[in-house]
C-alpha cells in the first residue's frame, strides 16, 4: 500500500469527543435496546424481519467489550503507563463509574417486583426473578463463577466481566508496550484465536458462547483485542480518506455476512476494522449532540432491561384486558423503545451525572491528599 496512505512517521489524531467513535457507541447502545426488546412485540422481530435481531446480541456485546478496551487504552493508557494513575486508583475510578448506576437499577427492579406483586400483578415469568440469583448480580460477581446472575437485569454480566478486565488493565498495558504496533496487533488477534480454540476444545463451543459464569473468560480476549487496536491506532497513521473507505466497506461487509448467517469470526474482523477506521478519522468539527449521546450510552445499556420489564409488564396487562389489536400492540412496542431511550437520557441527567460529578470531586480531593496533582490530567471519554 502507498506510503502516503499508512505510515508510522505521521502523528496520529488524538481521541476526541463528538466524532465517529462517539457515534458508534450511541448506535450500538440503540441496537442493544432493539435486541433486548425484539421478542416483546406481537411477533418477535427475529421472525417478522430477520434472524439477525435475535443472534445480533453476541455481535453487539463483542463490540461493547472491544470498544471498552479500545477507549480505556487510548484515554488512560498514557497516565497508567507513566505512573500518573496507579493500578489501584484506576480500578477505583472504573468501579465507581459503573457500580452506582448498576446498583440503583438493580434495587429499582427489586422494588418494582415487590410493589407489583403486592398489588396482585405477579411477574409473567417468575423464573426470571429468583431471589437466589440476585446477590451475585448486585455484587457484580456473576461473571467469575459465583452462582447467580440469571434473570433480573441480566445484561449486567458484561459489566461484571469488565471489572476483572479493569483489574488486569495496567499489567496488560505493560505487556503490550513491549510490542510494536504491527506485532502487537498480530499478538492480540492471535490471543483471541487461541482463546476461541481452547473454548472449542474444552467446552465444545466458541468463546463468545461462554456461559455467564465464565463471562470474564469470554470478555478478556475481546477487551485485550480492543487494547491492541488502540495501540495500533496511536502508532500507525492512516489517511482519513482511506479510513473512511475502510470503515464504510467494513460496515457493508458486516451487514452482508450477517444477512446470511452468524459468521462470527468474519464479523469480529469487520468490527475491528470499523473501530480502527473510526479512530483514524480526525474530529475536526465535534458534534456536541453526538458527544452527549455517547455519554448517555452507558445509561442506555444499564437501564433498558429494567424499562423493558416495567413497560411490557403494564402493556401486556392492557393487551390482555382490552384485547388490543395487533397494530396497537406494535404501537405500544415502538413506544416502549422510545421510552427506553428517553428514560436513559433522564436517568443520566438526573441521577448518573450528578453522582459521577460528586465522585470525580471526591477522587480529585483524594489524589490531592495522596500526592501532588500532575499537570495535564486525562479527560475521560467514558462519561
Amino acid at each position: 500500500m502507498a506510503w502516503s496512505a499508512i505510515s508510522t512517521r505521521n502523528e496520529t489524531p488524538p481521541i476526541a469527543r463528538g466524532g465517529w467513535l462517539d457515534a458508534l457507541r450511541f448506535i450500538v447502545a440503540t441496537l442493544i435496546i432493539l435486541h433486548h426488546f425484539q421478542a416483546a412485540g406481537p411477533v418477535p422481530l427475529a421472525e417478522a424481519v430477520h434472524p439477525v435481531f435475535k443472534r445480533g446480541g453476541f455481535l453487539l456485546t463483542n463490540f461493547f467489550l472491544i470498544d471498552s478496551g479500545y477507549v480505556l487504552m487510548r484515554v488512560y493508557g498514557g497516565a497508567v503507563g507513566r505512573g500518573a494513575l496507579s493500578p489501584g486508583d484506576f480500578l477505583l475510578k472504573r468501579v465507581l463509574r459503573v457500580y452506582p448506576a448498576h446498583l440503583i437499577m438493580g434495587l429499582t427492579l427489586v422494588a418494582l417486583v415487590l410493589i407489583s406483586t403486592a398489588a396482585g400483578v405477579a411477574p409473567r415469568n417468575p423464573e426470571w426473578f429468583r431471589w437466589d440469583q440476585l446477590p451475585a448480580q448486585l455484587t457484580l460477581t456473576q461473571a467469575f463463577g459465583v452462582p447467580g446472575g440469571l434473570g433480573w437485569n441480566a445484561p449486567s454480566w458484561s459489566i461484571s466481566a469488565l471489572v476483572g478486565c479493569y483489574v488486569l488493565f495496567p499489567y496488560l498495558l505493560r505487556l503490550l508496550a513491549r510490542f510494536g504496533p504491527w506485532t502487537g496487533l498480530i499478538a492480540v488477534v492471535g490471543l483471541y484465536g487461541l482463546a476461541n480454540a481452547a473454548a472449542h476444545a474444552w467446552l465444545g463451543h466458541p468463546v463468545y458462547q461462554m456461559p455467564m459464569g465464565f463471562g470474564f473468560v469470554r470478555a478478556l480476549p475481546l477487551f485485550v483485542l480492543g487494547m491492541g487496536l488502540a495501540v495500533f491506532s496511536e502508532r500507525v497513521w492512516m489517511a482519513p480518506r482511506l479510513a473512511r473507505i475502510l470503515g464504510l466497506s467494513a460496515a457493508v461487509g458486516l451487514a452482508v455476512v450477517q444477512a446470511f448467517d452468524k459468521n462470527a469470526l468474519i464479523s469480529l474482523g469487520f468490527i475491528a476494522l470499523i473501530l480502527l477506521a473510526a479512530g483514524a478519522i480526525p474530529v475536526r468539527r465535534p458534534s456536541e449532540w453526538i458527544a452527549r449521546a455517547s455519554v448517555v450510552s452507558f445509561s442506555m445499556f444499564i437501564t433498558n432491561e429494567v424499562v423493558r420489564i416495567a413497560w411490557f409488564g403494564v402493556a401486556n396487562v392492557l393487551i390482555s384486558r382490552f384485547a388490543l389489536p395487533v397494530p396497537v400492540q406494535w404501537g405500544l412496542w415502538g413506544a416502549g423503545v422510545v421510552a427506553a431511550v428517553i428514560f436513559a437520557f433522564a436517568f443520566h441527567a438526573a441521577v448518573d451525572q450528578p453522582i459521577q460529578s460528586r465522585i470525580k470531586a471526591w477522587l480529585a480531593r483524594r489524589r490531592r491528599t495522596a500526592r501532588p496533582v500532575e499537570q495535564g490530567a486525562v479527560v475521560s471519554l467514558e462519561g
